[in-house]
Parts: structure tokens; C-alpha cells; sequence
């Protein structure tokens, strides 16, 4: 008795072996450290993507990070490109992007804690003159407010004012135009009183407008920062050093100088570096951070290692097969980035309303403070009103909150096994009404025992031949149940869907599928070679743990699941009476799937379909949302919106609530937005907001629609 399984961190490193032209790797990634809103994703945006050469250029805001595609990009053009319009640009180093975004958080800190210390001293001043010093006493005590409030202002207004001169020094507008404007012209206007001896002075005002808006800044700051992405989280696990064997010695040698073919020494309790052949007779390794399963996995000798796992056992010898950019661990940080730089409908509307934002709001102040002038004609509280207004407009929450809940669940979903590769897949996926699934490698694994014992030598090796050129999940476990067989030399290999695997080997037609496409009295694996009766293959098939909860909980969502499969009619029926499953339709083609598919949505369904095989490739690719498991085919996984990384299927209505939930807390976040303007404008139109409540009203909102974001975190 051969024992076959399939383990997923095997079964997901085609993953990274074949990298599909629609998922191509960035050419350029940047950090842009001074990014903070829609505004500045619109506007690079737009330059790189008019530029020749540039596909397409993605701004992740969380990550503070430029990807563009394209073909011969050249960097020092994009840098110079981005210098343009106001913002500066380095090659992306996740290290030092980290430590990057930990200074800026600390520069927020202090320059918050000076502006809030001179805001203290100053107000006693102003307590004093609140309480009736006058003349000489008065002057003085504003003089010692301005000597200690211009300093202040000016290095802890910084944040603000270099962003606005890096627009405006392009003939741009951003947020911090009229923020830096307010700030300014509150403390112009206090310095324009002392010079001139007036009685009122408004630079503790300014200072607490200025401590406010840092409180704001760094608060936004620190919220973003703690929304670990999933892909900054891979790349922390690549290992910088490994211990290549040169003659005979294990020499420390850094990860970037290894090429394919080198031989590795992996210690004990050391990540793989790279992905690899094992050499050593048996491994014991660590594959939760792909497959979220944190229990052991057994390797023997020539199966695969992927960079990032853990070797658990005794040192061991491999080979390498893929380094840098083509392993496993690289790709699928590719995949996860790919889907947070991803735009779906609620980033471009907040791109929009952004891009209006700027001009809308200083013509809205200019009004207001016209309007007040020839209403009471008192300058200075036209001035107030109008910094109000400049302040209290800011579009903060429409340019974070979205980024931040995309973010924060795609980062939940990979820590429970599921890789989202595209933006808008959660969109879709909270909108499915009904999942149609696969049975064979979805639903089921193709993995318990197989009795092989009864094949001679040439067709043992003709069976492996056949097996290895195909990807699909029973050929896999064929092959591990062969792992002693030769293999036979084949030539025009080709695959039918739905069928199986043919060839020719010594001038004869040789066939690896289904029994009936065999023409045997079976229906199961089978082997056919020339006019010899087929030789049937016993593989025995398991569902996958947790596959009865998976389908309760898609009936509890209101999403029931059906079943298609080109499988045999009892197999099929058997399978679904065990799960409960009412709907199934069985021997059908790969054709006849997807009509059926395109029937469910013409009557109006959007469905959601989940498959592993060549005959599931088009309607994965046709369906409202799809997922296919790590185990299925480069092709199915590529048409796929979200790959299951884990062979346990427990978490699966959890992807529909998640996603449910992301769109809900997006919509929840406009409103708020919305409501928080719809407000806030009049109010402070109206001459009831000075310039302080704006502040500390604008920071409060942009805080909570963050902090809403972030409850995708505990949707269970």
C-alpha cells in the first residue's frame, strides 16, 4: 500500500513557478515618504500614467509606495518625473522604509510636544489679558506670546508648510495649502495687532491650531502605520545570508549572490532562503506563512522547498531551483501588493471628490470672507470665518479611511489562508448570491491511499511520464504514489480538459485519465497503453477538512452552494448527499459549465465559483468572483480573484463576511465623510467655528473613519 498526500505549501509553489503577463512584477517601486491623501494619488497617478512607456503606475498609501509597470522604465526619469509635481521619490528598500516612516513618526512627536508647550505658556498670557492687563502690561505680554509663538510655529508648522510649498511650487493645490494658509494667517494676523497696538492677539489660536492638526497628523500617521500589510509582512520573512556548500564546506555567502543550481546548508530552526529541490533524505518544515496551517510537514527526498519556511528538524542539504524575484515567497508578496495597489469604485470616488476638493475649498473661504467683509465689514472676523472654512473643509477621512479598510482586510485574509490578488475582488465577492464549486481538488482532495502494487515496470513509468506533465491534482498524487518510477520518454504530451493525459511512446498512443474516455468498463483513474485493455488506478479521494462548515455557513450567508463536476453521476451524488448539497449537475464538460455559469447570471445571479482544473479556467474567469485553491492549475489560479492557500476550508464564509464587511465600512466611511461636511461647512460658514474648533473638528473626523476602518479586524 503506497500512501499518497498532497501538501499544500507543495501544491501552492507552481504559484510562484510561473509568473502569468497580467500579474507581471512592477518595473520601478518607490517610496514616496510624502504622500498623505486621494489628492496626491490622483495627481502621481495621472503624470506616470500619461507618461510614454508606463502602463500603469498604483500609489499604496498605507505602505507609502509606488509601483509602476511598464517596459523600459527608466528610474531616474520616474524620480525626476514625481520631483516635478512636488513630491520626492527613492528606490524602495522595505528596511529602510520602515525606519523612514518610524522618523517621520518621532519628528510628529516632538514637534507636537514644542507646539503644545508654547500653546501652555502662551494661553497664560493671554489668561493675564483675558483678565484686564492693559497698556504696557498688555504690550509686553504680547510681545513674549509672538517671541515665543513665531519659533514655534514656524518648525512645528513644517509638516505642513513643505507639503503645500512642494505643490504650490509646481502650481498645484493639496490639502496642506489651506492648512498651512490658516496657520499663517491666524499668526499674521496676531503679529499685524502687536505691531500696531492692538488689544487682541490670536497666536495662542495659532498654536493650538497648529498642536491640533500635528495630533491629526500623527494620529493618521501612527493608525497607518499599525495596518501591517501582508506584503510588508513577507518580505520581513526573507532571510539576507545563506550557507552555501562549497567544496564540501558551508560557506556564509548573502542571499543575492546565489544563483539556480548552487547547493544549500539550511541549520536547524533557519528559514529557507530560497526555493529548492531537497537533497537530504528527510526535512521536517514550518509552512504556516503560506498555508496558515501551523502543524509540521514531513518532506522526503526531491520534493520542494520554498523560501521563508522554517526547517523544525535536522540540518539538510537542497538545491536551489529559484532565487530572488522568482520564489515562491516573492511572488505571492507580488500577488498581495498587487491587490493593495489595486483601485476599486469607492478609491476612485474618493479620487474624485479629492481632485476637486483643493480649488472648491479656497474659492469657499474667498466667498465666505467677502461675504462677512460687506456683512459687518470687520476684517479680522471675516478672517477667522475664512481660516475656519479653510480648515474645517480638509477631505482627510475620503483620502484614508477607503485605502485603510482594503488594507487592513487583505491583510486579515492572508493571515486565514486566503490570497487576494485583485482590488475589486472584495467588492464582487460581497456581492455573490450563490457558489457553484468543483468537486475533484476543490471539494475534495486527491489524496488517501492508491494500490499501485499490480503495475509492471513500463507502465509504471508511462503512468508517471503521463502524471508529471500534468498539474492537476490527481496527477500530483500519482506521482508521489510512484516515487520509486522511472519516467518513461514521451513525446506529444498534450492534455485533454475534463479527460486526461495523452502521448505517444514508442510509436504507440498512450493515455492517462478516465476510465469511460479510456473506453473501460470503469469510470475511476485509469491507464491505457496502445491496444492493450486500460489498467485501472485506484486514487481514493477525501473532502477537505472542514468542507461541512465551509458549505453551512455559505447557506447561513444566504449564498447555497452547488455542485459541477465532470465526475460520474453516483460519485458526484454520493458526495453531495454527505455534505448536504441539493443542487448538482454531473457529467458535464468544461463547455457545458460554463453556459450553465453564464445562465445563472443572465437571470440575474452573481456567482461566485470555486475550481482547480483546465475545464474550470473559463468560468473562473467568467464568474461574478472566483476562487481556486493553491493546488490548482497555473491557469485556473491566474483566472482566480483569490487562491485558497490552505487545504482546510473552516475560514470560507469568513471571506464572504469580510468582504461584506469591508463594503459596508466603505459606505459607512463616506457617510460619515459626507455628513461631517454637510455639517461642518455651514457651521462654520455661519461664523460658528473659529479656526481652533475647525482643527480640532477636522482631526477628530479624519480619526474616525479610520478607526471604523479598522473593525474588519474583528468580523468574525
Amino acid at each position: 500500500m503506497t500512501m499518497v498526500a498532497a501538501c499544500p505549501g507543495c501544491v501552492a509553489a507552481p504559484l510562484a513557478l510561473k509568473h502569468a503577463e497580467n500579474h507581471a512584477a512592477p518595473a520601478v517601486v518607490l517610496s514616496l515618504p510624502t504622500i498623505h491623501c486621494a489628492a496626491c494619488i490622483g495627481k502621481v497617478e495621472r503624470k506616470l500614467n500619461a507618461m510614454p512607456g508606463v502602463d500603469s503606475a498604483r500609489v499604496n498609501l498605507s505602505l507609502k509606495q509606488l509601483s509602476v509597470y511598464g517596459d523600459a522604465i527608466d528610474t531616474d526619469i520616474i524620480v525626476a518625473a514625481l520631483k516635478s509635481i512636488g513630491y520626492d521619490a527613492y528606490p524602495l528598500d522595505v528596511g529602510l522604509l520602515e525606519t523612514r516612516q518610524d522618523t517621520v513618526g518621532r519628528n510628529l512627536l516632538v514637534r507636537l510636544a514644542v507646539a503644545g508647550f508654547a500653546m501652555m505658556n502662551v494661553m497664560l498670557f493671554s489668561v493675564a489679558i483675558w483678565s484686564g492687563a492693559t497698556d504696557t502690561t498688555r504690550e509686553l505680554f504680547h510681545l513674549i506670546s509672538a517671541a515665543i509663538s513665531l519659533p514655534a510655529v514656524l518648525y512645528c508648522g513644517q509638516p505642513f508648510f513643505a507639503s503645500a510649498w512642494s505643490a504650490l511650487r509646481v502650481r498645484g493645490l493639496n490639502m496642506d495649502v489651506p492648512i498651512s494658509l490658516a496657520i499663517l494667517l491666524a499668526t499674521g494676523m496676531s503679529l499685524f495687532e502687536v505691531l500696531n497696538g492692538g488689544a487682541h492677539a490670536y497666536f495662542d489660536a495659532a498654536l493650538s491650531l497648529t498642536f491640533f492638526l500635528l495630533i491629526g497628523r500623527y494620529l493618521d500617521h501612527h493608525t497607518r502605520s499599525s495596518v501591517r500589510s501582508a506584503a510588508k509582512e513577507l518580505a520581513a520573512l526573507e532571510v539576507h545570508h545563506a550557507q552555501r556548500i562549497e567544496d564540501g564546506n558551508a560557506v556564509k555567502t548573502p542571499v543575492s549572490s546565489l544563483i539556480v543550481g548552487d547547493r544549500l546548508l539550511i541549520p536547524s530552526g533557519v528559514r529557507v532562503p530560497v526555493d529548492g529541490r531537497l537533497d537530504s533524505a528527510q526535512a521536517l518544515s514550518d509552512r504556516s506563512f503560506l498555508t496558515g496551517e501551523s502543524a509540521a510537514v514531513t518532506l522526503a527526498k526531491g520534493q520542494q522547498v520554498q523560501a521563508g519556511e522554517i526547517n523544525l528538524g535536522a540540518p539538510f542539504e537542497m538545491t536551489a531551483t529559484a532565487v530572488g524575484d522568482d520564489t515562491t515567497l516573492r511572488r505571492v508578496a507580488h500577488l498581495v501588493e498587487m491587490a493593495e495597489n489595486s483601485r476599486n469604485s469607492y478609491t476612485n470616488l474618493a479620487d474624485r471628490a479629492a481632485r476637486i476638493y483643493a480649488p472648491a475649498v479656497h474659492l469657499l473661504a474667498f466667498a465666505s470672507f467677502v461675504a462677512w467683509v460687506l456683512v459687518d465689514g470687520d476684517v479680522r472676523h471675516a478672517l477667522n470665518i475664512a481660516v475656519a472654512v479653510l480648515i474645517i473643509t480638509c477631505p482627510c477621512a475620503l483620502g484614508l479611511a477607503v485605502p485603510a479598510v482594503a488594507t487592513a482586510a487583505i491583510g486579515r485574509l492572508y493571515g486565514l489562508g486566503f490570497l487576494v490578488k485583485s482590488g475589486t475582488a472584495l467588492e464582487r465577492l460581497a456581492e455573490v448570491d450563490v457558489a457553484i464549486f468543483d468537486k475533484t481538488g476543490t471539494l475534495t482532495l486527491a489524496g488517501g491511499s492508491a494500490r499501485l502494487d499490480h503495475l509492471t515496470g513500463e507502465q509504471a513509468a508511462i503512468a508517471r511520464g503521463l502524471a508529471q506533465a500534468s498539474d492537476h491534482p490527481v496527477s500530483r498524487a500519482l506521482v508521489t504514489a510512484l516515487p520509486d518510477a522511472p519516467s518513461a520518454t514521451l513525446v506529444e504530451i498534450s492534455e485533454i480538459p475534463g479527460n486526461g493525459m495523452q502521448a505517444v511512446y514508442k510509436g504507440e498512443t498512450v493515455k492517462l485519465g478516465r476510465g469511460t474516455w479510456l473506453g473501460a468498463s470503469f469510470d475511476g483513474l485509469g491507464l491505457k497503453i496502445g491496444g492493450q485493455p486500460a489498467v485501472e488506478l485506484p486514487l481514493h479521494e477525501t473532502p477537505r477538512q472542514g468542507v461541512d462548515v465551509a458549505l453551512q455557513g455559505l447557506r447561513d450567508l444566504g449564498v447555497p452552494p452547488q455542485i459541477l463536476s465532470g465526475d460520474r453521476q453516483g460519485t458526484v451524488r454520493a458526495l453531495a448527499q454527505r455534505l448536504g448539497v441539493q443542487d448538482i449537475h454531473a457529467e458535464i464538460s468544461a463547455t457545458e459549465k460554463h453556459t450553465y455559469l453564464t445562465k445563472l447570471q443572465n437571470e440575474g445571479h452573481h456567482v461566485l465559483m470555486v475550481g482547480d482544473g483546465l475545464n474550470d479556467t473559463a468560468s473562473l474567469a467568467a464568474a461574478h468572483a472566483s476562487v481556486a485553491p493553491s493546488s490548482a492549475l497555473d491557469a485556473s489560479r491566474n483566472a482566480a480573484d483569490v487562491v485558497l492557500l490552505r487545504e482546510n476550508l473552516d475560514d470560507f464564509p469568513l471571506l464572504i463576511r469580510i468582504a461584506r464587511s469591508t463594503s459596508r465600512l466603505s459606505k459607512q466611511n463616506f457617510a460619515i465623510a459626507a455628513g461631517y461636511n454637510a455639517i461642518a461647512i455651514p457651521v462654520a460658514l455661519l461664523g460658528y467655528a473659529t479656526p481652533l474648533i475647525a482643527a480640532i473638528a477636522m482631526s477628530a473626523s479624519s480619526i474616525t473613519v479610520i478607526l471604523n476602518a479598522m473593525r474588519v479586524r474583528f468580523v468574525k
